[in-house]
């Protein structure tokens, strides 16, 4: 053993010892700190020593010691699953940013799938979401560079950029013959996570786009608006978490509270005690009962999951869409110091019953097609009977009255043509009232 190779093992003998420790620091405080130094294999350390050494002698570039030894921990992190990664002080910074609601770029939270970015779902109002990207499209080309081969790290750096300049995305999507490619122009992204609007009469619609931390009181504001504006009846409620990635567990958590008085939320379960809980709803029901419709779809992911599995558990809303996701893991973000940390999966999460949404998502109650809807021009008045020569009267009188229709607000009678699954969520609604009301 040479002597760069024998002092080297003994450095990544150390690092790995003092990764160890600071993971049991940060995630293990209650506990003490076991040695790992016994249980190293140091077959494995001593094949990274020559690895290390192979490359600082004959790699095509010199490359410092600090880059080949911050590749490694982010190989270590990043090989455990797809949601674990070592986070440099820049990458911290976004991470921080992003939870708040404002950053720079294109609007899509990505993932990857065999060596490509796959899309999770585009940002409302962003220059993805409005240039038609969808959740499912996997990236294979960012201008002139091919996808495969980078790290999804990598390719995230590419696609943001200063506001204003352009970006060529190549796509592959399904039911397309060949990719698409889609020119978009950066901007600053300000995400307004609740969106809400009067459907009709007594009928509400609350859009939220990811869960940060101000989710739930912007929810709250928002149903107390809508509540005025329909002078304090509530007849039913659409909250649409189609296409939201997801976001803080905390959010989800204090979301699904508004709308439930009492139960299990969501447990969760690691390896440690640090990484088990259980979270439960305290009383209060913000809209006293009214039924509610939740839309989902594939790109409704993690906390958009944990809503939607308490609220279909406790039977508090029906479910409409499509099959969720599936990211049913919880990350832990780290600080190591010097600005740097590791965003780690410590645990799994379960909705009330025990169910893992883990690679598997939520079903739907109702199972939506995919369809587009055009409105049909009515070409003549149907016939009826009243319009027949020498009909009988009507014994009531002047027979039956028609009732007008509500007052549409918001879409109104285009709401069908527009967003069909909020359209069908609607007349589910008007339903269950009529059920409620013996009619």
């Amino acid at each position: 053993m040479n002597l760069l190779t024998r002092n080297l093992l003994i450095l990544l003998a150390g690092l790995l010892l003092g990764v160890s420790l600071a993971l049991t620091h940060g995630v293990l405080a209650d506990r003490p700190a076991r040695s790992q130094a016994a249980g190293l294999p140091l077959d494995m350390v001593r094949t990274l020593s020559e690895v290390f050494g192979k490359i600082k002698a004959n790699y095509v570039d010199e490359v410092d010691d600090k880059t080949l030894l911050e590749n490694a921990i982010r190989g270590m992190v990043t090989g455990l699953d797809p949601h674990s990664s070592y986070l440099d002080r820049k990458d911290f910074e976004e991470l921080r940013v992003g939870t708040t609601g404002e950053f720079g770029g294109l609007g899509i939270v990505v993932g990857m799938e065999d060596g490509f970015v796959k899309v999770i779902s585009p940002i409302d109002d962003t220059p993805a979401q409005r240039a038609g990207v969808q959740a499912g499209d996997l990236i294979i080309r960012l201008d002139d560079t091919p996808v495969k081969g980078l790290t999804l790290d990598q390719a995230v750096n590419i696609m943001r950029g200063k506001p204003g300049t352009k970006i060529t995305l190549t796509i592959v999507r399904e039911g397309e013959e060949k990719p698409l490619r889609i020119t978009l122009t950066r901007a600053k992204i300000r995400v307004k996570s609740v969106k809400s609007k009067v459907l009709e009469d007594g009928y509400d619609y609350v859009r939220i786009s990811q869960f940060q931390e101000r989710t739930a009181a912007d929810l709250r504001k928002a149903l107390r608006k809508l509540r005025k504006e329909n002078g304090g009846r509530l007849k039913g409620l659409v909250l649409d978490l189609r296409n939201n990635p997801g976001g803080l567990l905390d959010s989800a958590v204090a979301v699904s509270d508004v709308f439930l008085d009492e139960g299990v939320i969501v447990s969760v379960k690691g390896r440690t005690e640090d990484n088990k809980l259980v979270r439960s709803a305290r009383p209060g029901d913000l809209i006293a009962g009214a039924p509610i419709v939740v839309l989902v779809n594939e790109g409704s992911a993690s906390a958009s999951e944990i809503v939607a599995g308490a609220l279909q558990d406790h039977r508090r809303a029906i479910l409409m869409g499509h099959r969720t996701f599936g990211k049913g893991s919880v990350q832990t973000v780290i600080p190591l110091g010097n600005d740097t940390a590791l965003k780690l999966t410590t645990a799994r999460y379960y909705t009330p019953s025990g169910r893992s949404i883990q690679a598997e998502g939520i079903m739907p109650d109702i199972v939506l097609d995919n369809l587009q809807i055009k409105e049909q021009e009515e070409r003549f008045k149907p016939l009826t009977e009243a319009d027949l020569s020498g009909h009988l009267a009507n014994p009531n009188g002047k027979g039956r009255k028609e009732k007008g229709k509500p007052k549409a607000k918001g879409n109104g009678k285009k709401l069908v043509t527009e967003d069909y699954p909020v359209y069908e969520a609607l007349i589910v609604l008007k339903g269950l009232n009529l059920l409620k009301a013996g009619k």
